[in-house]
């Protein structure tokens, strides 16, 4: 293969067609399920698959036999099912998806969640780089191999809409497609992250997820907090009691120990190495407020403790008012939103209902405790890289980087990736993406960062072709 000419291919694909289609992509507002009920209604996902289907179709010409369609199941969010007729019996599957996170506030000024910026090499909005670039890479990839006449195995693109709510509807699709998926030997996922945008980054494991709404009620109305202070308990006092079962508030760390796990020592390796390749960009990379510094200054237990160990967020909260409004009122309830990321090899589902127990069980003062549990995705931890390709993402580093390929785990959940686990124990994985330092996703100020995604789309081209080319040796 002319890597050369692959570059020019995928980089001119990209600056003429991609990245357009990525500033459309950005404008429609499609939130996942989760954070739009609604979403059926308001066909912003429809009007996202369809902008993606568009353009999908008019490259199958370029990809022989190729078919798409979009697959609806009742009750479901939809997905992007296209199948490249390969050479072999071999099955090479490659993910991403296209529902994207909330709004968020704290934008810049000219930017937005819904307006997409080009600065430069970065193009800004919600989704873009998590992870709509998806399967204009994927495709990209196999394009440019059909342009060099390089054979690979057959390929299966699998777009979902669903990724940011947990993935729940995906299961019914991969079981409903089981026949025609096949039985995958590599499995490329674009959903991840990068440490830096300076070499290839494979995603080594992925923490699980649970959590959902506490909401601790002791009054039926508000009252007075001149007449009841003293007499009624607070719902915050008792919410942050409630909090600190479950995490050290001077520490932050997790104090259950059943929420734990020991972590593999090839991982610890790994987390040594990336320390040393990142040094402090691991959090320099995020915007702390002037005289802010992280946790420990221990650079390798920074990148454990965000992918081997339990962390919480408290990422929302209900029953206060806003500022302007708050008047003298001891409230009678506060809810929050709680999210745990848990290790990799822990059970999302035994770890919610942990939590679920340790919150709820014997209330202070018999408040009205409940714990509304909404996600309970488990981990990932990636097999053993088979040899040809440790050796094909090396060279594909060295190739398209011009620099080592490097492997971290991330703090991240991609739920796809343990069910692809469990149902095809001997597949390989290729787990990459572009989200690196400032990129933000879920955040304000989104970026996708894009002489990194033509990378990643070479690498992916490259280790298609290299996947093939082994097992035609064996």
């Amino acid at each position: 293969m002319d890597t050369a000419r692959l570059n020019r291919f995928i980089s001119g694909l990209w600056d003429d067609e991609i990245v357009p289609q990525l500033i459309e992509y950005i404008r429609i507002p499609n939130k996942s399920p989760m954070f739009d009920p609604k979403w059926v209604e308001h066909g912003y996902m429809d009007a996202a698959v369809k902008l993606m289907e568009t353009w999908a179709r008019s490259k199958l010409s370029s990809l022989p036999g190729a078919k798409l369609e979009v697959v609806r199941l009742e009750g479901r969010t939809p997905l992007i099912y296209i199948e490249v007729p390969g050479t072999g019996d071999d099955t090479v599957v490659l993910y991403g998806h296209l529902d994207k996170q909330p709004e968020m506030t704290g934008w810049a000024e000219g930017l937005g969640p819904w307006t997409p910026v080009l600065k430069g090499d970065k193009l800004y909005g919600r989704g873009g780089a998590d992870d709509g670039y998806a399967i204009f890479g994927s495709l990209a990839a196999l394009l440019a191999l059909h342009e060099q006449g390089v054979p690979h195995a057959r390929c299966v693109v699998l777009i979902e809409a669903c990724e940011e709510s947990g993935s729940y509807d995906l299961p019914y699709y991969v079981d409903h497609l089981a026949d025609r998926i096949g039985n995958p030997s590599l499995v490329v996922c674009l959903d991840s992250g990068c440490g830096n945008y300076d070499q290839l980054w494979l995603t080594t494991s992925l923490r699980g997820m649970t959590g959902g709404e506490l909401t601790v009620q002791v009054l039926e109305e508000g009252v007075h907090s001149g007449d009841a202070s003293g007499v009624v308990p607070s719902s915050f006092r008792i919410l942050r009691e409630l909090l600190s079962r479950l995490e050290d508030q001077e520490t932050g760390t997790i104090k259950p120990k059943e929420l734990y796990v020991d972590i593999p020592q090839q991982r610890i390796d790994q987390a040594k190495k990336s320390a040393e390749a990142l040094g402090t960009a691991i959090y320099d990379k995020f915007p702390f407020v002037q005289g802010m510094h992280p946790v420990t200054e221990d650079l390798t237990e920074l990148v454990l403790n965000r992918t081997w160990r339990p962390q919480l967020a408290v990422t929302g909260v209900d029953g206060m008012p806003p500022l302007e409004s708050a008047g003298n009122v001891l409230r009678p309830k506060t809810s929050v939103k709680l999210s745990l990321r848990v290790p990799p090899t822990l059970s999302g589902a035994k770890a919610g209902q942990l939590v679920k127990q340790l919150l709820e069980k014997d209330p202070p003062y018999g408040a009205k405790v409940t714990f509304k549990l909404e996600k309970d995705g488990s981990g990932w931890n990636a097999p053993q890289l088979s040899p040809w390709l440790e050796e094909a993402v090396a060279k594909a580093s060295e190739t398209y980087f011009g620099a080592p390929a490097a492997y971290m785990g991330e703090g991240g959940s991609i739920p796809f990736m343990g069910m692809l686990g469990e149902k095809f124990p001997k597949a390989q994985f290729l787990i990459t993406g572009v989200l690196g330092p400032h990129s933000n996703a879920h955040g304000p100020n989104e970026f996708l960062h894009i002489p990194t995604g033509k990378k990643v789309s070479m690498v992916v081209a490259d280790v298609v072709a290299h996947h093939y080319a082994q097992g035609a040796k064996a």
